[in-house]
């Protein structure tokens, strides 16, 4: 399968070259692998910005949470209470100014 040409400065030409020669990649897997990771980057900066927006609103919120808790409450199809699957993560209700400052500590 032939691969499109785009262009790109001098200088990221050259970093995939090294990044390439480094990893044993072909150019092609470098530029695919770093416009994965971007894609990734911007979902999850998408993601917690929404996040902060619905974290802004305290009746959404606290909508959010309690939809949240019900739904952490049902059991998945056919277990019963003693055979639950793993966990979904806690989520986090402090801003995120205070979480930092509760990190640096």
């Amino acid at each position: 399968m032939a691969a499109p040409t785009i262009q790109v400065s001098e200088g990221s030409r050259e970093a995939l070259q090294t990044l390439a020669e480094q990893t044993g990649q072909t150019m092609i897997e470098v530029v695919d692998k770093a416009v994965e990771a971007y894609r990734r980057e911007l979902f999850f900066e998408q993601m917690n910005a929404g996040y902060a927006e619905l974290r802004s609103n305290p009746a959404a919120w606290a909508e959010h949470l309690a939809q949240h808790q019900e739904l952490d409450s049902t059991l998945p199809a056919g277990l019963d209470s003693t055979s639950r699957g793993p966990r979904a993560p806690a989520v986090d209700t402090r801003s995120s100014a205070t979480a930092r400052a509760d990190r640096e500590r």
